[in-house]
């Protein structure tokens, strides 16, 4: 019964000490001809953060993602294998499930060697697209390290300011250099909103292969900004998938190397600072997003009692308010939520379509959230209604609430008197005035005797 209990207690209190939101079991996947001393920054700075970090070969016998129909581990790092496959347990196919489980991963990649067709169908599951000749790599003659690739000009050199997409929240912002080696060009689809950049190829920047001749313009299939170096996937269950395409950038060696960039002074990258983004991200530290509570009730001048908190009927024509309390979760602590810039959070009170649609505005803070609120009239329109908040934004996890109330008629006893509807006025007033008038006309002809006629006297 004792170690049962302290069983209970370690798994308890590594979950506590986790920085990630969705828990601490962290499976590294390499080859075992792989240097695993070469990324020793990386998991010395992951196993800081509180992950409990595993290392397995992908043709190990022992590497399952799942045990007892459950996911084994709560986050995945893939490093590009040496062979042509990930082996028989991580298939696209198992691969997709854990992360329709709730699984989120990180999948480097690498330009040294061709990317396996593996890989390759794998990331076409999540509408990310590699070069047609997986052999290629992205060059840039303008954005390079003049001391480590002066003539390859395969080492590029990126400004993190700017590179990020200025309509949401940047969970990869700062300044500095971050330098990616022998990068695996990436593409992503059009007919997925579901994906997004992270670091896109500079505008000077193209896909070609090391090994065959410089190719002709016409030759090129893609250039500048349709290059991605690192990309995205949040799936609708707000599980990650992230792609890294330069594994070389993860290196202690590029942590804090020095650079130079052609006409520039040297200078020492931020690999490291960015790595830790990253993954930060990818393993759910960052941009998860949280509802604390909802509330709607009747708008009144005095304080709302709990007892008539959330009803479940309202009347047409009902002066509603309604809030919700959003936190977001940074690394280690709950804080408020703050709607980015060019950004609202909208509140839908809606039947078969929305009959309103609001914006829901920031009304109150508390140490770990955002009170957003709104008063709207509820429509003159009977029937079943939904209160719904429905957020969802690239890097942010998903917000999807939806709350049922029924909208009644004015009871027999509610609607307003006549006399209370001034446009009535004139029909009350000629109302009386035809019953006066034959009040009038009754007591007239009821007091009002008819004259006797004159007999004359006969004898």
């Amino acid at each position: 019964m004792r170690w049962c209990l302290a069983l209970l207690l370690c798994g308890f209190l590594a979950v506590v000490n986790a920085l990630s939101s969705s828990g601490s079991r962290l499976l590294v996947v390499l080859d075992e001809s792989t240097d695993q001393s070469a990324y020793s920054t990386l998991w010395s700075d992951l196993k800081g953060r509180g992950y409990d970090v595993s290392f397995e070969s992908p043709k190990s016998d022992k590497l399952s993602l799942f045990k007892h129909g459950a996911r084994a581990y709560d986050h995945l790092l893939i490093l590009p294998p040496k062979s042509k496959g990930l082996g028989p347990n991580l298939t696209p196919k198992n691969i997709l499930e854990f992360l329709n489980k709730d699984g989120n991963i990180l999948l480097a990649l690498s330009g040294k060697a061709a990317t396996s067709s593996a890989i390759s169908s794998l990331l076409l599951e999540v509408d990310i697209q590699l070069s047609s000749d997986r052999s290629s790599i992205v060059v840039d003659h303008f954005n390079y390290d003049t001391v480590s690739a002066a003539d390859k000009h395969d080492v590029l050199l990126l400004q993190r300011q700017g590179s990020l997409r200025p309509d949401v929240k940047a969970f990869f912002d700062g300044e500095g250099v971050v330098a990616l080696p022998r990068v695996a060009p990436q593409t992503l689809g059009s007919d997925s909103n579901l994906v997004s950049p992270i670091l896109r190829a500079p505008a000077t920047a193209y896909a070609y292969n090391p090994k065959e001749e410089m190719p002709a313009p016409e030759d090129i299939e893609v250039t500048g900004s349709q290059l991605n170096v690192v990309s995205a996937m949040q799936a609708r269950n707000s599980a990650r998938f992230t792609v890294l395409g330069s594994v070389e950038a993860l290196e202690d060696q590029w942590f804090s190397a020095s650079v130079q960039a052609p006409g520039g002074k040297k200078t020492t990258t931020v690999n490291r600072e960015f790595a830790k983004q990253l993954t930060a991200w990818a393993f759910k530290e960052t941009g998860v997003l949280k509802v604390e509570k909802i509330e709607h009730y009747l708008a009144t001048d005095g304080e709302v009692v709990p007892e008539n908190l959330n009803p479940k009927i309202y009347r047409i024509k009902n002066e509603t308010v309604f809030n919700i309390e959003v936190s977001e979760y940074s690394y280690d602590k709950w804080v408020p939520f703050e709607v980015p810039n060019g950004d609202e959070l909208q509140l839908e009170f809606t039947m078969l379509s929305p009959f309103h649609r609001l914006a829901l505005k920031p009304v109150h803070r508390t140490e770990t959230s955002t009170v957003y609120s709104t008063k709207f009239t509820t429509p003159d329109q009977h029937g079943i209604f939904s209160f719904r908040v429905n957020y969802k934004r690239p890097f942010f996890t998903n917000i999807e609430e939806k709350h049922e109330v029924t909208v009644r008629h004015f009871a027999h006893d509610e609607y307003p008197r006549s006399w209370a509807i001034s446009a009535g006025w004139v029909w009350i007033a000629g109302l009386w005035s035809v019953i006066g008038g034959f009040l009038a006309f009754v007591l007239v002809w009821l007091y009002s005797v008819p004259a006797a006629d004159k007999l004359k006297k006969t004898q």
